[in-house]
């Protein structure tokens, strides 16, 4: 027992005598705006002692962790992320989409299971014998949480809101597969009565596409096919969002959103799916980093956390795994090159900067979290596909070759470039002394908010960046597609003809064998140009309380609460 020592949120007692050495403290020093380097503790390889992981498990078991008696009822999550908007035709990050899921419900939705996905407000649906129109049958008791009906109408008008120009929605390329849905996006089209979407009665909707696609459920289940309730929106315009007007037709309703802090979302009595929801309310907790919530975690006051802190796994998972979960991603995480900026503009540049990446000692090193090396910008397996065998592997002989071809040998001559980021700051400390030691160049790091960084990269301002590629489909044209001419996630500004044009193939290629052969050839050329430099496919290892029952995500990042529930045990 902790006895009289107070254990707060966000910080060991001082006098606790079960608090173990080091836990809770920076293992690595933030260098933002210099070339020196502390390296992380994580490499030099030490092992925490049995001493420290049995005070460990015992913190956690007994003592602090039964400080705060968890509220009856309510689960409690963790959010890195502060949302910048909870509209489903305007979300980008993961942290936006995991509120959303729990407000708002597509025609179908993702498999938690992987496979196809599954019924949502739309019970069933038929597919033609040419493979090109669909047609959704929503469920007669669906209900808006201000007790609406759910129509055919809002669905149609939520697409529409989402392809207008005006909208500007990041990700309304999810749509294309529909006839006419590009071309209306791209103001080509002025009457969208002559894309492929149509309302056949109050109950039933149909959906033609360009042509047949084996993935377009996928793209129906992802998040910017999310509806909206088009009055709503009329009526309150932007401020639609705020919890004193938003109505959603998903399991919960949101009842308060205090920015940087908590979102709060309730049961929905009323909704059809009701009987499988057990939780009275979600708690979205802001979190500002990975030693917050694992301080959070330890002390009661969080359930389920976004990740764990790599100098911490060992210990979770000697000493307490039944709360550490590891589950590997379909994600990317990487670094963006501008293009158009300086001698990133010479692929050359662009490739010794990749090349003298050591991606195996990043892993092993540094994240140790069971990631893998990344040689592709698409994860292997993402919808069956194989990437091509071209990518970057670790050559620094070549990548002082190169630089010094492009007029920079040991690094002589060659600008200080930024290296921004808006998290994972030992990688980008660990990439700036690979890159000093192996090309004899200097880089200074920058830390952003994720919105700032986001919104730098959108813009075009900085140099190289570190960025995630989180698809919204199980398919690997979702991650090319991005790069493509005049993408808005193409955050190197690169074009090539002959990638587009390979795209453009793949999208009519007469069998799925043949479309993923050209998508890989696509790749390939993507890589020998080095507009980004893979580093490795994540893996989210996070702590989930042991009254939490039934929690379930997938390799994209999306999370189930239907069925999730919470037991006494605390």
């Amino acid at each position: 027992m902790c006895g009289s020592n107070r254990c707060g949120w966000d910080r060991w007692c001082g006098a606790c005598p079960q608090a173990p050495s080091g836990i809770g403290r920076r293992t690595t020093t933030n260098v933002l705006g210099g070339s020196s380097i502390r390296q992380p503790q994580a490499l030099g390889g030490k092992r925490r002692t049995t001493t420290i992981l049995a005070l460990l498990a015992f913190a956690f078991l007994t003592g602090c962790a039964r400080q705060a008696e968890a509220p009856e009822g309510i689960l409690r999550l963790s959010q890195r992320n502060e949302p910048s908007v909870l509209d489903p035709a305007l979300a980008t990050l993961p942290d936006e989409f995991f509120v959303l899921r729990a407000l708002l419900e597509g025609l179908v939705a993702p498999n938690p299971n992987g496979g196809e996905p599954l019924p949502a407000a739309a019970t069933r649906w038929t597919v033609s014998s040419d493979g090109r129109t669909y047609t959704f049958f929503l469920r007669p008791d669906g209900r808006w949480s201000n007790g609406d009906p759910v129509t055919a109408h809002d669905f149609v008008r939520s697409y529409r809101r989402a392809l207008t120009p005006a909208t500007a929605a990041p990700k309304a390329h999810l749509f294309f597969l529909v006839d006419g849905a590009e071309a209306f996006y791209r103001g080509e089209l002025n009457d969208f009565a002559q894309t492929g979407f149509a309302v056949i009665d109050d109950l039933t909707l149909s959906i033609r596409l360009l042509r047949p696609s084996p993935h377009f459920l996928a793209h129906v289940a992802s998040g910017p096919w999310l509806p909206v309730n088009p009055r709503i929106v009329d009526a309150h315009g932007d401020a639609w969002t705020k919890p004193a007007h938003f109505v959603g037709n998903g399991p919960f309703k949101l009842v308060e959103w205090r920015p940087q802090q908590r979102i709060v979302v309730t049961r929905r009595a009323d909704h059809p799916e009701a009987r499988r929801v057990h939780v009275a309310a979600i708690h979205f907790l802001t979190m500002d980093n990975g030693d917050a919530e694992e301080r959070a975690f330890r002390a009661g006051q969080l359930d389920v956390t976004m990740a764990v802190p790599s100098a911490k796994l060992d210990g979770y998972s000697t000493a307490s795994p039944t709360v550490l979960t590891r589950a590997p991603l379909h994600e990317t995480r990487y670094l963006t090159f501008n293009t158009q900026r300086g001698p990133l503009a010479d692929a050359r540049v662009r490739r010794a900067l990749s090349l003298s990446i050591d991606r195996q000692a990043l892993v092993d090193r540094v994240v140790r979290g069971g990631q893998r090396p990344a040689t592709s910008q698409v994860p292997p397996g993402l919808g069956g596909y194989t990437p091509p065998a071209t990518g970057p592997i670790s050559d620094p002989v070549a990548a002082r070759r190169l630089l010094s071809d492009a007029g920079f040998p040991g690094g002589a001559g060659f600008p200080t470039l930024e290296l921004t980021t808006w998290t994972n700051v030992p990688v980008l400390e660990t990439i700036q002394a690979m890159w000093k030691e192996e090309l004899g160049i200097d880089v200074r790091l920058g830390l952003r908010e994720a919105r700032v960084h986001l919104a730098n990269l959108a813009s075009g301002d900085y140099d190289v960046a570190f960025i995630t590629e989180i698809p919204d489909v199980a398919d690997a044209a979702e991650v090319l597609e991005n790069l493509r001419t005049g993408a808005l996630a193409n955050y190197p500004r690169w074009s090539s003809p002959r990638y587009d044009a390979t795209l453009d193939a793949a999208a009519r290629a007469p069998t799925p064998a043949e479309r993923l052969r050209l998508l890989a050839e696509a790749e390939a050329l993507l890589l020998n140009e080095a507009a980004v430099a893979p580093l490795y496919f994540n893996t989210r290892n996070f702590l989930v309380y042991p009254r939490v029952k039934g929690w379930r995500e997938d390799a994209l990042w999306n999370r189930f609460y239907l069925d999730v529930r919470l037991s006494d045990v605390r």
